[in-house]
């Protein structure tokens, strides 16, 4: 006998209704991609344009890049198909991937993620090492960023300096440039943050190096990938990712984009190279 009762009518549409959204962007042809917001949106938005249109291109299909307010929303986003595929950092992979039950895919990371790096910033001639940080106040980025927050406290940590204990004060700037502005506007004496972003912004000569430098480089850890969850389809995750790795500065294509994203290239990556992420954040104390 078929169950025709109105409670068990009302399930099986809203059953439907939930399958019909979580296909829905495939089935639409519509692709949804966002970002940790690590740099001013503005930059952000730049970096994204030529490689949404290349993605477009290669996929035969729209793909709409959506930012986000902060880390958390970038995480919460992939975790609950708000989005398709997201720019991460290494904590914040491992964070939805916590979140999720283990359902975050990392199809590729820039070479440069394999041995990515953080740096200490001072105009304090007095600041030469970690160990002179003592009594003074720091920024981090993000408390979420992997490269401005985690590893460098990590390394402090493994230097037995305790920034809650030994810092007069711990800031927060929210982003990358945000925490180079704070130091050379006076606001903190010290900076951390993804070297990448200092070596542009030293380039791009948006930094007086008369005034402000690096005193300290952390050793080398993996860090930034672009995730999806792993309920993407197979053929479609195939496709992302053969475009991106596809990626060549020996096109002008290509070039424009990688120089973007701060690239030499990108190359596959996997869940398993954020396990010393995951490890550090435990240690900390902030998973």
């Amino acid at each position: 006998m078929i169950d025709l009762s109105p409670s068990r009518t009302l399930r099986a549409l809203m059953t439907c209704a939930l399958i019909a959204f979580a296909s829905a962007p495939y089935a639409q042809g519509v692709l949804r991609v966002t970002a940790i917001p690590d740099e001013s949106p503005t930059e952000l938005a730049r970096k994204a344009a030529p490689l949404m249109k290349y993605l477009e291109a290669r996929l035969g299909m729209k793909v709409e890049y959506t930012p986000v307010t902060d880390y958390a929303a970038a995480v919460e986003a992939v975790v609950n198909r708000k989005v398709d595929l997201a720019w991460f950092g290494g904590f914040t992979f491992v964070q939805a991937n916590v979140r999720s039950g283990g359902k975050m895919l990392p199809l590729v990371q820039r070479e440069e993620d394999e041995k990515f790096r953080s740096v200490f910033i001072t105009g304090d001639p007095a600041i030469k090492a970690l160990a002179d940080l003592k009594g003074k106040d720091l920024s981090f980025g993000s408390q979420s960023s992997t490269s401005g927050h985690l590893m460098p406290r990590s390394f402090l940590l493994q230097n037995g300096i305790n920034p809650e204990k030994d810092f007069r004060r711990v800031a927060y700037s929210g982003a990358h440039d945000a925490t180079v502005a704070a130091v050379a506007a006076g606001k903190v004496q010290a900076g951390a943050l993804n070297i990448s972003v200092w070596e542009r912004l030293v380039a791009d000569k948006k930094v007086d190096t008369e005034k402000l430098r690096v005193f300290f480089t952390t050793p080398p850890y993996y860090d930034y990938n672009w995730t999806v969850h792993s309920e993407m389809p197979a053929a479609l995750r195939e496709k992302l990712s053969a475009a991106l790795l596809g990626l060549s500065r020996a096109t002008p294509e290509g070039k424009e984009i990688l120089e973007l994203q701060r690239a030499t290239r990108f190359v596959p990556s996997k869940a398993e190279n954020y396990k010393g992420i995951e490890a550090a954040a435990r240690s900390a104390e902030l998973l």
